[in-house]
């Protein structure tokens, strides 16, 4: 019977371990987010959409902007004084737009500086919001995105130059939909954006980046780098603090049987040439 109830207690430990380390990380978060805050003087809001192993069977889950982002990140800024500055970590491949304008909205109207920190990318609805803040501070590397919108599996741009190229007795009712739809997206996010701008750019300024992000010149997922950002007027810096990238590494991915990427986790100190 004793080796039953070690078994038992094996299965038990294994079944509630994830739930421990899991609760770990979140207290580490905490800390690290309160250091950021103590050390700059603001309130840190951290939007950050990594699959992570949410549940005791360990399955990953794909993560995007959604209603409850929004709603957390409005009630947030409802508890932060209408002149303390406001750092919002992003980290997100994009996601609803009614989402992602909603929170848009809210650091515009916010009276104290918003700053929009992007350690590796935040596409779509996360340009979105970099493009609402007072300031957008990314790694060098780091990337936006366009923020044409999507209709299912096809963006509008391409449903919209389908009915302008080919001939509407060769097209059928789906598409012919999809492409009014289409065409009513695109105008409500050039429009929205539009708003958002004008807030920080003149009537020009505002229209022609609306314009740039929206009318789907290039594809959804298009890195568009710091030095592309800049070119287009706008103010990016690098200075992005070590604790983000330390906050960063407390969202893990999923552990995998045999990692992709290996390297020793220790920074080098650069040699001097003798």
């Amino acid at each position: 019977m004793w080796i039953w109830n070690i078994i038992w207690l094996i299965l038990i430990l294994y079944t509630f371990l994830p739930a421990f380390k899991q609760r770990s990380i979140e207290i580490k978060r905490y800390k690290m987010i309160q250091d950021i805050e103590r050390k700059r003087g603001t309130r840190v809001i951290v939007m950050i959409h990594r699959q992570e192993m949410l549940s005791i069977l360990g399955l990953p889950l794909s993560r995007y902007i959604t209603i409850e982002d929004s709603e957390q990140i409005l009630r947030a800024i409802r508890f932060t004084p209408d002149d303390m500055p406001i750092d919002l970590i992003l980290h997100t491949p994009g996601g609803l737009v009614l989402a992602a304008e909603q929170i848009a909205s809210a650091i515009i109207k916010h009276k104290g500086k918003v700053t929009v920190m992007v350690p590796h990318y935040a596409m779509s609805g996360g340009t979105l919001l970099a493009l609402a803040a007072d300031e957008i501070v990314m790694d060098e590397n780091a990337v936006l995105g366009p923020v044409d919108p999507q209709l299912g599996n096809y963006p509008a741009a391409s449903l919209i130059r389908v009915l302008r190229e080919k001939p509407i007795d060769k097209i059928d009712d789906e598409t012919l939909i999809m492409a009014d739809v289409a065409e009513k997206a695109i105008v409500q996010v050039r429009d929205s954006l539009y708003r958002i701008l004008s807030k920080r750019f003149d009537e020009k300024k505002s229209r022609d980046l609306a314009d740039m992000f929206t009318e789907g010149r290039w594809t959804h997922d298009y890195p568009i780098s710091c030095e592309q950002l800049r070119q287009m007027g706008l103010d990016v810096s690098n200075d992005l603090p070590d604790e983000v990238y330390r906050l960063m590494e407390l969202y893990p991915q999923p552990v995998q049987r045999r990692p992709s990427v290996q390297y020793v986790p220790l920074p080098y100190r650069k040699r001097n040439d003798e």
